[in-house]
Order: structure tokens, then sequence, then C-alpha cells
């Protein structure tokens, strides 16, 4: 389950959104629904591991 999640991590996409409250937005393109958004880089790629657990 480890190497599935970091595999994942490993094809996340992330953009910054001017303007926002949580600018950080990140996204796994492979896994449709997979995305998280947050004031940090780093929160940003936690969240979506988190998400990748559920």
């Amino acid at each position: 389950m480890i190497e599935y999640i970091q595999t994942a991590l490993d094809r996340a996409k992330y953009e910054i959104i001017e303007d926002e409250e949580e600018p950080y937005y990140g996204e796994i393109p492979e896994l449709e629904g997979i995305w998280a958004t947050s004031t940090s880089l780093e929160e940003c790629r936690q969240n979506l591991e988190e998400i990748i657990e559920e």
C-alpha cells in the first residue's frame, strides 16, 4: 500500500491559484476526483496522501 501511495504522489501535479485562501492545488490525473488544496505545498501533499489512504 505504501508503494502505491508513493507512486501516486510522484505523479501529482501542483499549481498555485492566485488570490485564493488556500492557493496550493494538487491533483493526481490518473485518479479521477483526487485533489486537495492548502496554504502550503507540503500540506497540500499531505492532504493528497490522506485522501489516497481513505
